[in-house]
């Protein structure tokens, strides 16, 4: 898939402020590509060949620990810039970037990135400001594993995941991607068995909902009052 309409791309705030040439611009060197749930758009420690843009779907990023275990970091959402290893001086990608479910993304190769650099400022100033701000996450993260308890950790997820990829049904919220109770377990850096118990139990106090790969927030304000309490 190849070629991309520059009035796909006007609403989203990495290009706010372009000009219709500019995103044409911009556009020249890039490609649009599908990708299918479940397949892999780069693997961890695998050459960083090119950076992206996701236009439409949701991609989970993961990371396998040096003692085997998978931990997944975040999740990508239309609009987010990502696998830029070269803005942060790497020649690897730090993770795996896998479609959790049909997704489209722009693909730049790597060499690409410091001419848009230098001919788009304000791409940079964007790039940046979206960088800045998945820093303060990473950040936020740290905290909260250091100091939260799983009840905690996991309502912050699910909070966060409703906002950024929610959408209304007979569910409530419901997170717009394919999510087990795995990948909240992987999220939080806690258990299987821990989420399981905590959302059967947020689940009978009507918190939320989940079906199979399914979870929907139903009581946002309860959810929060939970992330929130003080230790």
């Amino acid at each position: 898939m190849s070629g991309v309409d520059h009035s796909l791309i006007a609403d989203f705030a990495l290009f706010e402020g372009f000009s219709v040439e500019q995103r044409r611009g911009v556009l020249k060197g890039a490609r649009a590509v599908r990708y299918p749930a479940g397949q892999n758009v780069f693997e961890q420690d695998s050459a960083a060949h090119s950076f992206f843009f996701l236009l439409n779907g949701h991609l989970r990023v993961s990371r396998m620990t040096p003692d085997g275990r998978q931990v997944v970091v975040r999740y990508v959402n239309p609009g987010d810039l990502f696998g830029i290893a070269k803005a942060v001086g790497r020649t690897t990608y730090p993770a795996t970037a896998t479609a959790a479910v049909d997704s489209i993304a722009l693909v730049w190769p790597t060499s690409s990135w410091t001419t848009l650099v230098d001919q788009y400022p304000v791409f940079a100033a964007n790039a940046m400001l979206s960088l800045g701000n998945r820093l303060q996450e990473a950040h936020g993260k740290v905290v909260e594993f250091a100091t939260q308890t799983a009840d905690r950790r996991i309502a912050n997820v699910l909070l966060d995941l409703a906002q950024k990829a929610g959408r209304e049904s007979t569910m409530g919220t419901e997170i717009n991607f394919p999510l087990s109770r795995q990948d909240v377990a992987e999220m939080t850096g806690t258990t299987l068995h821990t989420v399981s118990r905590i959302l059967s139990a947020w689940e009978e106090q009507g918190l939320v909902k989940s079906g199979r790969r399914k979870i929907a927030v139903r009581d946002a304000a309860a959810l929060r009052e939970i992330a929130e309490k003080a230790e």
